[in-house]
């Protein structure tokens, strides 16, 4: 058999009630949804299980809210023995991998994330920053209506998450013209996102010179499995390269479709997602049908998983 990949969503995974059900049957994952309670002085859990999608959607909660989420569903999976041979995660969701892959302990993660969360809503006024999704077109033809859309702003790709979808990012009068570009380019699709600030562009580097200041101040070990991170779409094992990639994130584009054939590269055919939402399984039929895409969020998923897993690894002893 081939390998296996954990990867872990970012934003725009959220759904309230998200980890109830496994929450109220496994006290691993309670126990996770406590301490980030604990850590954070408030009841993500609550905001995660009864929250509205209105309270959810604001970054300083949603970050936390799927960290915790994503971790859970881990520790559920991890004490039934089903274990990854390399993680990933997109944005946000590269703390979950690290947390999953033993770098970074939970109730540091989940603390950085809100901060992280609450620094990226403060970096830029509301409105004065958009975020765009461009389907059809490739990351060359989107990165040339960026460059001429730009005129003296920001405008630039902010996550390459499969051949069909690049996501933009940048000053709100740039991204629009962005998207008209894109569209007289014969774009299938070019919409701009509903979330709050212009995330993974060069508008972000306030966000990024505060928390690196708390990234540095905060223990990082060697990774038990190798992960991929979104900046340079490469493995690392050691925690100084996990944090120097965490820093140099805030501001870069998220390279998610090379991420995941560098995966494919190294042997990896099955990919669970681990966490709330299908967002990555849906970039991964994009990217390669021939891989099998898994995922984890609630019981029957859970089962299913575990099932084909179990089933993969037999076959391959």
């Amino acid at each position: 058999m081939g390998k296996v990949a954990f990867m872990f969503p970012g934003q725009a995974s959220q759904y309230p009630g998200m980890g109830k059900e496994l929450a109220e049957k496994y006290p691993a994952a309670r126990a996770v949804f406590d301490e980030a309670d604990k850590a954070l002085g408030f009841s993500i859990s609550k905001m995660c299980f009864e929250g509205t999608e209105e309270e959810l959607k604001l970054t300083a909660n949603t970050q936390p809210a799927i960290l915790t989420c994503s971790v859970a569903v881990h520790r559920v999976l991890a004490e039934k023995g089903l274990t990854p041979d390399f993680v990933a995660g997109h944005s946000l969701g590269e703390y979950s991998a690290l947390v999953a892959a033993g770098a970074l302990k939970f109730a540091d993660a989940v603390q950085l994330v809100r901060k992280r969360g609450t620094y990226m809503q403060e970096a830029v006024p509301a409105g004065v920053g958009a975020m765009a999704a461009i389907m059809g077109l490739s990351h060359a033809v989107v990165a040339d209506s960026c460059k001429r859309a730009a005129d003296g702003e920001v405008c630039s790709a902010a996550n390459l998450n499969s051949p069909d979808q690049t996501v933009i990012s940048g000053h709100a009068g740039a991204v629009k013209r962005a998207v008209e570009l894109a569209s007289q380019a014969g774009a299938k699709r070019a919409v701009i996102l509903a979330v709050s600030a212009p995330f993974h562009s060069a508008l972000m580097m306030p966000a990024q010179e505060k928390l690196e200041k708390d990234l540095r101040n905060t223990e990082f070990s060697n990774l038990r499995v190798p992960l991929v991170t979104n900046v340079d779409a490469d493995t690392i094992e050691t925690g100084e390269e996990a944090r120097e990639a965490l820093i140099r994130q805030v501001t870069m584009p998220v390279r998610w479709e090379e991420s995941v054939r560098l995966l494919i590269d190294e042997g990896v055919n099955t990919f669970v997602e681990v966490g709330p939402g299908r967002v990555l399984t849906g970039l991964l039929r994009q990217i390669e049908r021939s891989v099998a895409a898994l995922n984890v969020e609630d019981e029957k998923s859970l089962a299913m998983t575990a099932e084909k897993i179990a089933g993969a690894r037999s076959d391959a002893a």
